[in-house]
């Protein structure tokens, strides 16, 4: 007896082939969305110190206020873990297209509102706290925004580019700097500081509208990506991605969270508190210290992509490894830079962001890298975040409390201590785990 294999039946339809998305498609996609997050984060960091410790903390001494300015800040790195969670439930629920849709609209509209609010002056306490709730959820919006854009670049790259895919969306921090920086200094070649303070201000928060509408014309331009595609065809998809991670993921949560930790203290030094600094201690004109802001930004971004190329030929764990021991030099000699005059802090941002960008640029590919297609947008966007409040939430508060107690070698220590920490981590960590 033969066995013979069943021929198809004559009426039935051929499948319809799977879309896929361009590679241009896919990066513009993972830039674009990375870089409205980041531009809506960081236009509330630089308000955070050049206006709203007058407007919405006027009570307080001046370094109270920016203590308080900096509080309201670090809210944000807190919502994020609880974004990541909800967020990520949906990204490895429904999908990851929808669930970016939906992150771009929450940080966005929580953003808008921001520039629409009353001052301490005209409503009293309740302005700070509408501040405050604001702020929860910008990091709300970001927390579900990282993860699912990473997994959109990664996702799609071919063999042998993952880094260099998932560079991509790391590049939003700096272009989101750029671009936030950029607009205060504009405002301010056109009306004075007390017109910023009165109403300039707002504009970059309502001009983050326009930025919303061209992101949502752009993420719904994007097909599912292939990996959550294969998971849905092989009915991989678990009911509650959160608890399959925890249940079966915790060392991968626990040791990338602290291989991030250094990235985000040197990000947050190197920006938000160096901006302070530079305007309430060294006393630099509001120009001057957002000229600083740009210049970290460019260099920022023209690191990235260099330590894309680098993290997939010379291998992405040895990269990090690498910039790892360098930043932990480089807190040695943090606090000379930061109190010998203008010169020496423009050495200090070009060397902390190339140093950052070094960092950033891996860090997206390294985190996504122990999960598997059914936890990782939930894996990925949690060990970000919380790393977010452990290295960058308070980072500001501490630095400034440090300098302000100890003495700038003080917050040298900070630094070189996370390293230390991310250092160990990734040691930890096995070769498929970064």
């Amino acid at each position: 007896m033969t066995n013979a294999m069943p021929s198809a039946s004559p009426s039935a339809e051929p499948l319809a082939p799977v879309a896929t998305n361009s590679p241009a498609r896919v990066l513009t996609a993972s830039l674009v969305g990375t870089t409205i997050e980041f531009f809506d984060f960081y236009v509330y960091a630089t308000a955070a110190v050049l206006v709203f410790p007058t407007l919405f903390f006027p009570n307080s001494d001046a370094t109270t206020a920016l203590l308080a300015s900096f509080a309201t800040f670090s809210i944000a790195f807190f919502a994020r873990p609880l974004g990541a969670i909800v967020f990520g439930h949906f990204g490895d629920r429904v999908g990851r297209k929808t669930t970016l849709v939906a992150a771009l609209l929450t940080m966005g509209i929580s953003t808008v509102v921001i520039g629409l609010l009353p001052s301490y002056s005209q409503i009293g306490v309740l302005a700070p706290l509408l501040l405050a709730l604001c702020r929860f959820g910008q990091g709300f919006g970001l927390g579900g925004e990282w993860g699912g854009a990473v997994l959109l670049a990664t996702e799609n790259a071919p063999p042998g580019k993952k880094t260099w895919y998932g560079m991509f969306p790391q590049l939003g921090a700096p272009v989101g700097l750029f671009l936030s920086s950029g607009v205060f200094w504009i405002l301010l070649h056109f009306i004075s500081q007390e017109a910023l303070l009165s109403w300039g201000w707002r504009v970059p928060f309502l001009a983050s509208i326009l930025l919303i509408a061209i992101g949502l014309w752009v993420r719904l331009s994007i097909t599912e990506t292939p990996a959550f595609q294969k998971a849905i065809d092989k009915h991989e998809r678990v009911e509650v991605p959160v608890a399959e991670l925890f249940r079966k993921h915790k060392r991968s949560l626990f040791l990338g969270t602290f291989v991030a930790l250094a990235t985000f203290v040197l990000f947050y030094i190197g920006s938000a508190y160096l901006l302070s600094y530079n305007i309430k201690v060294l006393k630099m004109p509001f120009l001057d210290a957002l000229e600083v802001q740009i210049l970290g930004s460019i260099v920022f971004g023209l690191a990235i992509p260099v330590i894309g190329k680098l993290g997939d030929r010379f291998g992405r764990r040895e990269m990090l490894i690498l910039t790892t021991v360098l930043i932990g030099l480089f807190s040695f000699i943090l606090p000379s830079l930061m109190t010998n005059g203008e010169g020496a802090i423009f050495i200090f941002v070009v060397l902390a962001m190339v140093l950052m960008g070094m960092t950033y640029g891996l860090i997206g590919t390294a985190l996504a890298a122990p999960f598997p297609t059914a936890v990782r947008y939930t894996g990925s966007s949690i060990t970000f975040n919380l790393a977010g409040i452990f290295g960058a939430s308070l980072a500001p508060y501490i630095a400034t409390y440090l300098q302000a107690n100890y003495g700038m070698t003080y917050v040298g220590y900070y630094l070189g201590l996370s390293a230390v920490i991310t250092l160990a981590c990734i040691l930890l960590s096995g070769k498929d785990e970064v």
